[in-house]
């Protein structure tokens, strides 16, 4: 069974990847990647660099971001995307694609596969993030698919009614969190040391331009900085950069003048890969952002999350996580109150076990229907 892999960022390869390296044990699978997005970007870090490190047998690369992120550039980047997917997809055929997510570029990439009459895997569909046009994105794909692996039962449900029918909807859990029981950390100096971490207690931080109301984003990113500066005094920083989003550029704008002010309390990451940022998860004190990661899987490390804004909105929560608007003082505010918890001891509501033997079991079965 011929499988393709969508992938157009580092947050989808690493969610992917105990689903890829269990299939690449399976002799019944022949597995090729197609890496697009900013695995391509040096700007973003040039993952394809960690996809290479996973001895893929055929990586297909696929370049069709260009630099600009405002409306007009975003809209470029799908138009662009579609064309180079619409004569990929004429000359390589595969018996299923995965997709993951919500990315434009990823709704790019299967809506240019639609006339070829594609089988499309959905994996992460049926979920909420009223702040984000992703939203559309990922109902666009799930409408394109063929195949669905959802998180939870109650996004069973919305791609169930999204569709109109029940037929090949798999609860499994987040993917990203397959194996998490048995996780086990670097050695804390071996980590703090490779990323030039102070061993002292950090916050992690990741936040996104809430694409939804792009005219508000400037004023968000500033009240961001503010409130990280009042922060830098009390906790060192690790931030990771924002994605490739309409207008990420300005939050980049701004936490590099933070770092530029507090160049000793502030670490920008570009790509941590994912086992090491589950170990920045692991040894940090909190989460503080809008990422997906803090809704998804802080609660398995037993983090308290301040979520920040509406990017998120909708999304199924755990009880570890403390929302806040996007405005200086009731980022402070939560971050305090963040603090004063000791470890989240609660369950996290997107763990199922045994996510990537669900998901390849399905996948079997589909292909004996095909």
């Amino acid at each position: 069974m011929k499988i393709g892999v969508l992938t157009s960022s580092r947050a989808d390869f690493g969610i992917y990847l105990p689903l890829l390296r269990k299939i690449q044990t399976d002799k019944i699978f022949e597995i090729e990647i197609i890496a697009f997005g900013t695995h391509l970007s040096k700007s973003h870090g040039f993952t394809l660099s960690e996809i290479r490190k996973e001895n893929f047998t055929r990586i297909h690369c696929i370049s069709s971001l260009i630099s600009n992120d405002d409306q007009q550039g975003i809209a470029t980047s799908y138009a662009l995307t579609v064309m180079k997917f619409a004569d990929f997809w004429q000359y390589n055929k595969f018996d299923l694609v995965l997709c993951l997510g919500d990315r434009f570029e990823m709704s790019a990439a299967v809506q240019a596969g639609i006339p070829y009459n594609l089988k499309f895997a959905h994996i992460h569909g049926g979920e909420t993030t009223l702040g984000a046009i992703d939203n559309i994105y990922r109902h666009q794909i799930s409408l394109a698919s063929s195949l669905h692996f959802t998180s939870s039962n109650i996004f069973t449900e919305r791609i169930s009614h999204l569709k109109g029918n029940n037929e090949n909807i798999f609860t499994v859990g987040s993917l990203s969190l397959d194996g998490i029981e048995h996780f086990k950390p670097v050695e804390k100096s071996v980590f703090f040391d490779s990323f030039k971490i102070p061993h002292k207690d950090y916050a992690l931080i990741t936040f996104h331009p809430e694409t939804v109301k792009l005219e508000q984003n400037e004023q968000y990113a500033f009240e961001m900085r503010e409130a990280l500066s009042d922060l830098a005094s009390k906790l060192f920083l690790v931030i990771t950069m924002p994605n490739a989003d309409t207008l990420g550029s300005v939050f980049r704008k701004e936490i590099v003048l933070l770092k530029n002010e507090f160049p000793d309390q502030v670490l920008c990451i570009e790509n941590f890969g994912k086992e090491n940022y589950f170990n920045a998860m692991y040894y940090s004190k909190i989460l503080i952002g809008n990422t997906s990661s803090g809704i998804i899987e802080a609660a398995s490390f037993g983090k308290y999350v301040v979520n920040v804004g509406e990017r998120q909105k909708g999304r199924l929560q755990s009880h570890n996580v403390i929302n806040t608007p996007f405005v200086k003082q009731g980022i402070i505010e939560s971050v305090e109150e963040a603090l004063i918890n000791s470890s989240y001891l609660g369950v996290n509501n997107y763990y199922k076990p045994y996510s990537v033997e669900l998901i390849i079991n399905h996948i079997k079965q589909f292909n004996e229907v095909l």
